[in-house]
C-alpha cells in the first residue's frame, strides 16, 4: 500500500511512516504544493495511494462524487508530536489495511477511529 502525504502533513510525520516501513510520497514531491485538491485525488488513484490528509474537503469529495477510491486517512487529531502520531497512523494502516484496499474513509480522533466504506451512499 502507497500513501500520499498531504501538505499538511508534516515531513517528520512521513520520515517516521517511511521508517515504520510505509511506502509514503508527499505531494509536494509529485504535484505543485498547491495542487487543488482533484489534482491530488488523481495522483492517489494514479498511484493506487492512500492520501492522508488533515484536510476535511477529501472526505466532502469523496462523498458527494460517490467515488469508491481512493481512499483516505483523515486526521482530525490535536496530536502534533510527529512520532506518536506517525506510531497512531502506522497502526491504523496496519489494522485496517483491508477496508483501505477496498475503499474507506478511516478517520482519527483523538477518540478513536471511525470507518466508513466507499462509496458513501
Amino acid at each position: 500500500m502507497i500513501l500520499l502525504a498531504d501538505v499538511n502533513v508534516s515531513s517528520l510525520v512521513v520520515a517516521r511512516l517511511r521508517a515504520a516501513g510505509l511506502e509514503t510520497v508527499r505531494v509536494g514531491d509529485v504535484l505543485h504544493i498547491r495542487a487543488a485538491d482533484e489534482e491530488i485525488v488523481g495522483e492517489a488513484l494514479r498511484r493506487g495511494a492512500v492520501i492522508v490528509s488533515r484536510d476535511q474537503d477529501f472526505s466532502a469529495i469523496l462523498a458527494t462524487t460517490g467515488a469508491g477510491r481512493p481512499s483516505l486517512v483523515n486526521l482530525r487529531t490535536v496530536e502534533v508530536d510527529p512520532a506518536r502520531l506517525a506510531a497512531r497512523i502506522t497502526a491504523v494502516v496496519q489494522t485496517l489495511e483491508s477496508e483501505l484496499t477496498s475503499g474507506a474513509i478511516v478517520t482519527i480522533n483523538d477518540g478513536g477511529v471511525r470507518v466508513h466504506p466507499l462509496p458513501i451512499a
